[in-house]
């Protein structure tokens, strides 16, 4: 998984986003092909280099496609009509995800007493 809060990396390996979403690396290619909001850079020998602008890019593309269900061309028009809608949707359920965590360490610590 990787950690945006602390990691200051600027550019992620394919194999480090594939870990991340736990998708093959062919998905992210694909979907690079399918999908205009995901261009990674590419060094001269080809070598894709993942940004956080990336990354965001395919937590949105995972979210539509493998949680909600939709097909690739209803994750296109979501794109295209509702994209901020989803972003914000996105960023507060991780916002929540880290609550529910520092949640469940404050409960840890609080039965240890």
């Amino acid at each position: 998984m990787i950690d945006f809060d602390n990691d200051k990396k600027l550019y992620y390996s394919i194999k480090e986003v594939a870990a991340h979403f736990n998708v093959n690396e062919s998905l992210l290619r694909f979907w690079e092909t399918e999908f205009k909001e995901i261009k990674p850079k590419k060094t001269p020998s080809g070598v894709r280099q993942y940004t956080r602008v990336d990354i965001e890019a395919i937590a949105l593309v995972y979210s539509l496609v493998k949680d909600k269900g939709l097909t690739l061309e209803g994750a296109r028009q979501t794109l295209r009509v509702k994209k901020d809608e989803e972003t914000r949707r996105l960023e507060l359920l991780r916002r929540l995800e880290k609550i529910k965590v520092e949640l469940n360490n404050l409960k840890s610590g609080l039965d240890s007493l």
